[in-house]
């Protein structure tokens, strides 16, 4: 009898051991290892391997969002601590910003840190406050390299001593609050490896914003609301997708872009996809992607491309002593019904 679909969080839940979690990137990108998921039978394998599984004519789609130096630490007046998360710019010029704390500022509230305001102002709910910058005379990428931190998310409790290490090697335009984590392990080498079989690399661009480190806090799947976050897809990458012998998706992030392109018909604006199964799959054919978090949309996700076997692979890959998480392992997932 079929499984039906996740409903609950409780439905995309499963026991993930501290000592599962990535605190470290490896030293080598691409030497992470790689669970391929035959439908049948499991493989195991490393990221080097890629050329060897994929085929002539199948395109790759990479996320080449840079991560903005987004963690500011600063202070109030009063010398109290306030730490302002930058998720997205506004039309504007403000920011969206998650804060802490953000209750005890009333709007208006000015923190600092060396060479930078920050006006906190109107409160959106859910710790997220619209912010102003001010960098005096110098350009706010150039004060923000100097006074902000890599966002590394929660569960990563060890400093990260390169900070390039939660950047992908074709990192482009600095607009994410959070590194699009399946493309950290690709190389400059893998990327020409891959072009000198026949397959080809198109890159699309979505700022990776709240949801990626927001968990799932209602009772019902139904309930929950996606944040948008801008996306766009260049027409090189369209057309390069339109002849594909398969699409490829590197990440999550590049599977909510191609797939509201395809919904939508618009190859630039803002993604609110919540794909959960049943789903109805118009573009990507194959996903590399990491082991994600327990309760999270991104789960629903890789529940919706090859269905409830994700939790054996899940159990079987904790078993064999896999990474998990940002800096962990990843699977390559073909869709179901497209063996």
């Amino acid at each position: 009898m079929p499984i039906p679909p996740p409903r609950t969080p409780d439905d995309v839940d499963y026991p993930l051991p501290a000592e599962s979690i990535a605190q470290h990137p490896l030293e080598r990108r691409d030497s992470a290892r790689l669970l391929v998921d035959h439908g049948n039978a499991v493989e195991h394998r490393h990221i080097r391997d890629l050329p060897d599984l994929l085929l002539p004519g199948d395109v790759v789609v990479v996320n080449d969002t840079r991560v903005l130096p987004a963690r500011l630490p600063l202070r109030r007046s009063s010398g109290g601590a306030v730490e302002v998360l930058l998720l997205e710019e506004l039309p504007d010029g403000r920011w969206e910003a998650l804060v802490r704390p953000s209750r005890k500022l009333c709007p208006g509230t000015l923190v600092t840190a060396p060479g930078l305001d920050v006006v906190v102002d109107d409160d959106l709910g859910e710790g997220r406050r619209i912010v102003e910058l001010d960098p005096g005379p110098r350009p706010l990428l150039e004060v923000l390299a100097d006074v902000g931190l890599t966002p590394l998310p929660p569960y990563i409790h060890a400093d990260l001593d390169d900070p390039e290490r939660y950047q992908t090697v074709f990192a482009d335009r600095p607009v994410s609050a959070a590194a699009p984590t399946a493309g950290l392990h690709l190389t400059d080498d893998l990327l020409g490896r891959l072009r000198s079989v026949g397959v080809t690399v198109a890159t699309i661009e979505l700022a990776v914003g709240l949801d990626t480190f927001r968990p799932v806090l209602v009772d019902r799947l139904d309930d929950h609301v996606i944040h948008t976050e801008r996306y766009m897809v260049p027409e090189a990458t369209a057309a390069a997708v339109g002849s594909a012998r398969r699409v490829v998706a590197v990440g999550t992030t590049s599977v909510r872009a191609l797939e509201t392109w395809a919904a939508t018909g618009e190859r630039e604006g803002r993604s609110s996809l919540f794909i959960r199964r049943p789903y109805d799959w118009r573009i990507v054919d194959v996903l590399l992607t990491n082991f994600h978090l327990p309760r999270s949309t991104l789960l629903c996700l890789v529940d919706a491309f090859i269905g409830p076997r994700w939790r054996d692979l899940y159990q079987g890959a904790i078993e064999q002593g896999y990474r998990f998480l940002s800096f962990g392992d990843a699977m390559l997932l073909q869709r179901q019904g497209r063996r």
